[in-house]
């Protein structure tokens, strides 16, 4: 190797070198270390002293796989994941398309109040939407009676809790989505949306077959990092629900949470936290493979 590729090979390595540092102390070590903890009763116990941690092998994800509220848990968060990935992308696939388009007036104040909810705080604004969805006194249900229907008990019910929970969500969180999609939509070639107008095509054709596979790459970046925000849903059914009403907004993370946490289970969560990721693998190599098979990638 000549004197010049070592010189280049040093200098990436010194400025990699802080970046992979970070992610192997911060992500890689409390990683493995996480693995290692589920095969272990670690408890509070173990926390006052390490003579009592004993290693269980598989005993850990035995229990959670006899657990019903795992699987309760394991559900609620796919039905998360199955309707709040498209109701997220979809709409802010929409509002880039709104902010990208020409005939909309003072677009630079657009992209900012459409980005808004997804910069304020978590807590803060789960909290303001409680107060909103509130049964008698909220905001929803007054604007739901001047239409005459009747009041919704959106966090107390089984069946509205769910449905509330992904509104909110995705109020959130598109503003994120929808400037990624809006520099994906900016570098589409205007030439090719021309040249469909001019052969007669629709708006409707063009978003098919123009715009849908220019950004289809983004279109799967954006898939993947919804999936995975959803798996990973804690915050929301916290602060709105507390899990509730009977268990019907119940995430992996917040059933994880409660082992770890509420009962001092660490070795428990710790294999919740492992299955989780198992899980986000499992279904991004999915769309990986159907995005790859579809030419997306």
């Amino acid at each position: 190797m000549s004197i010049a590729r070592i010189r280049e090979a040093r200098a990436g390595w010194s400025m990699t070198g802080p970046a992979l540092a970070a992610i192997i102390l911060f992500f890689l070590i409390p990683a493995a270390a996480s693995l290692v903890l589920s095969f272990t009763d670690f408890d509070i116990y173990a926390l006052a002293n390490l003579d009592n941690l004993r290693f269980v092998g598989f005993q850990n994800y035995e229990r959670l796989l006899e657990n019903p509220l795992f699987w309760k848990a394991m559900a609620n968060t796919l039905l998360f994941v199955l309707v709040g990935t498209p109701f997220i992308v979809i709409l802010s696939l929409f509002a880039a398309m709104l902010v990208n388009s020409h005939w909309l007036k003072w677009r630079p104040i657009w992209r900012v109040a459409l980005f808004a909810p997804y910069v304020t705080t978590l807590v803060a604004t789960a909290v303001v939407w409680r107060y909103l969805l509130h049964t008698r006194y909220g905001l929803v249900n007054y604007l739901l009676s001047l239409f005459g229907a009747g009041p919704v008990d959106w966090l107390g019910s089984p069946t509205a809790s769910l449905p509330a929970i992904l509104i909110f969500v995705g109020w959130k969180s598109f503003g994120y989505n929808m400037i990624i999609f809006l520099a994906a939509l900016q570098a589409v070639p205007r030439e090719l949306d021309e040249a469909a107008r001019l052969d007669g095509a629709g708006w409707a054709m063009r978003l098919r077959h123009v715009t849908l596979p220019a950004i289809a790459p983004t279109l799967l970046l954006v898939s993947v990092l919804t999936v995975a925000a959803m798996f990973q849903l804690f915050t929301e059914p916290y602060v709105m629900t507390q899990g509730g009403p009977a268990q019907s907004t119940v995430t992996v993370l917040y059933f994880m949470y409660e082992e770890g946490f509420k009962w001092w289970n660490l070795g428990s969560g710790a294999a919740v936290a492992f299955l989780l990721f198992l899980c986000i693998l499992a279904v991004t190599l999915v769309q990986l493979r159907l995005a790859r098979r579809g030419g997306a990638i």
